[in-house]
């Protein structure tokens, strides 16, 4: 027999730029990355030739109107001319599949249905970004009432040379500011302690919002990674996930 790890998408979390938007939305229309194609064929080729071209990257989902606080329509209704971060976390468990996106927030289409129900749905294109799958380092959202050490998340056997990215949703704050930062350790502290990865802090944080971190790409990256917490608050209510690149230049 072929083992399998297939799985489902039921308690997927969806966050943009610092909301959690997870029971507002029912469906995922796309994740994705692509690449447009430069035609350069040949007058002697009986067939196209193609070189690839930019890269783009998309997540698009579609929901219910809800215009309670810290919901959807709070949340969409404006159409921001700065970057947002998009996150989907395949279910709210540490170390679960997740996703994350920089890029441009382009539409907020609202409709109403004949039998009353009330629709929306948006989408983030990608800017300079790609969409990147990696690992949840927190279970789904994670609240901390003071400086904490998360619980590590194994990335595979080794570790990496290409560094990594990593996104940041804060849902919720009180306090003066906090700062979460990416450690790493080669076998979670077994005899290797965790310490800051070089590049790794996020900028401290004081309300409801999102960032995303890159490394340098030529920085090595251990195998664990966890989330740890320190500054003046209680409590704070937050995401992140991480991603080590497999390969020179963050893989575009």
């Amino acid at each position: 027999m072929i083992a399998t790890t297939k799985g489902n998408g039921l308690g997927a979390n969806l966050y943009v730029a610092g909301y959690d938007l997870s029971n507002d939305v029912g469906q995922i229309d796309a994740l994705e990355n692509g690449r447009g194609l430069l035609g350069m064929t040949g007058l002697d080729k009986s067939g196209h030739e193609r070189l690839q071209g930019l890269q783009t990257g998309r997540i698009a989902f579609t929901g219910f109107f809800n215009d309670a606080a810290l919901q959807e329509h709070i949340a969409l209704k404006l159409i921001p001319t700065a970057d947002v971060i998009g996150t989907v976390f395949k279910t709210a468990a540490l170390a679960a599949v997740a996703c994350s996106l920089t890029g441009k927030r382009t539409n907020y289409p609202v409709t109403r249905a004949a039998d009353g129900a009330m629709g929306t749905g948006t989408e983030i294109l990608s800017n300079s970004d790609q969409l990147n799958y990696g690992l949840a380092l927190t279970a789904g959202k994670r609240t901390d009432t003071g400086a904490t050490n998360g619980v590590g998340v194994d990335f595979g056997v080794g570790s990496t040379t290409f560094g990594m990215v990593a996104y940041l949703h804060i849902f919720a704050f009180t306090g003066t500011s906090i700062t979460v930062t990416i450690q790493e350790s080669s076998d979670d502290a077994v005899g290797d302690p965790y310490a800051a990865v070089t590049g790794g802090a996020f900028t401290a944080a004081t309300a409801l919002g999102a960032q995303r971190i890159e490394t340098s790409l030529t920085q090595t990256v251990e195998r664990y990674l966890r989330a740890v917490t320190t500054g003046t608050f209680n409590p704070c209510t937050f995401a992140v996930m991480a991603k080590r690149y497999s390969s020179a230049g963050a893989e575009k």
